[in-house]
């Protein structure tokens, strides 16, 4: 029950949200993404704080795995900018083999365990783990030709 609400809450902040950010930005080709990326904000603090409670490193976890990666904190200069590094990533993303990007968005969007990622495409937990590592090697290297410093 309490996951139901949790999942009600981050609806209704969703809306708010939305509601205080479109009138500047005006997402009108890409309206479901950027519904998609403050609602994943908002269940992502919701899991940090009840994460912070019990003493769960998950998500910070795999949030240190790609800062390494990611050059560039979130704050409002920075939104101007998210365009643009999202079409950079969608176009590593498209040179990845679909299976290592299945690997990678399962882990890194959908937060995926690695034993079960492993499970979903049966495949070893080593060959998840240094597929993973690989395409951040990979993403580190195609942010740094498209002049992202890391």
């Amino acid at each position: 029950m309490q996951d139901a609400q949790t999942a009600e809450e981050c609806e209704n902040d969703t809306y708010l949200e939305a509601w205080n950010l479109i009138p500047p930005h005006e997402p009108t080709d890409y309206f479901y993404a950027f519904l998609a990326r403050i609602t994943r904000n908002i269940s992502l603090n919701r899991c940090r704080d009840r994460s912070r409670l019990k003493r769960q490193a998950h998500i910070c976890q795999l949030t240190a795995e790609l800062e390494q990666c990611i050059p560039a904190p979130d704050d409002t200069a920075c939104r101007l900018d998210d365009l643009a590094f999202c079409q950079v990533l969608n176009g590593f993303l498209s040179t990845l083999s679909i299976e290592k990007r299945n690997i990678f968005l399962r882990r890194y969007w959908y937060l995926d365990s690695v034993a079960d990622i492993a499970q979903r495409f049966s495949l070893s937990q080593s060959k998840v783990k240094t597929t993973l590592h690989r395409c951040r090697k990979l993403l580190w290297n195609y942010l740094e030709k498209e002049g992202y410093t890391i």
